[in-house]
């Protein structure tokens, strides 16, 4: 049974995304979703991004519909994975790229540098602190580059390395954007 989820911005405002139900993919709610990008309003046209735990893609293809350059989409879930190569062949666009491909590997290993990195792991594994360690020791987000966590809990973070800038918790939500120094 497939579940739908729509791009709430942007030039594909109320486009459907399908995606597989599987255990732990959690898409990030409409309210979460516009509070994040209306956070980003300045900074996601023509940015490049990792949307590094992809699940159904709204995150990365919500970024791409509003305006970002580039956006890399990556799951380790073949399933997943075969379906978000089925939706982002629906916009038509050398702009979206799907690889599959462990996050937490993929950060450490890169070579490439994205402007925006949001990382939205499953809550019940702790991937966060991994995602984050391989983030803060290698190029994969440029200097001042932002960073959006996602987490079921309070997120502990190397205040040497990364400035707040916003946070909010909805519900069991805590969502977060952080800039690199």
């Amino acid at each position: 049974m497939n579940q739908i989820i729509r791009i709430i911005g942007g030039k594909h405002r109320g486009k459907k995304l399908h995606f597989p139900m599987v255990e732990g993919l959690r898409p990030t709610p409409d309210r979460v979703r516009e509070t994040l990008f209306n956070w980003l309003m300045n900074d996601i046209c023509g940015s490049k991004c990792l949307d590094a735990f992809a699940g159904s893609g709204a995150i990365g293809f919500e970024a791409y519909s509003r305006g970002a350059l580039s956006v890399k989409l990556l799951e380790n879930n073949s399933k997943v994975y075969l379906n978000l190569i089925k939706e982002a062949n629906n916009f038509n666009s050398p702009s979206i790229s799907i690889e599959k491909n462990d996050a937490c590997k993929f950060l450490t290993e890169t070579k490439e540098t994205f402007n925006i990195i949001f990382l939205d792991p499953p809550f019940a594994k702790n991937y966060l602190p991994i995602c984050i360690n391989a983030i803060e020791n290698s190029n994969a987000l440029e200097k001042e580059g932002l960073l959006y966590l996602e987490s079921g809990e309070e997120i502990i973070i190397n205040k040497s390395i990364w400035q707040e800038l916003k946070s909010k918790k909805t519900g069991q939500v805590i969502y977060s954007i952080y800039k690199k120094l």
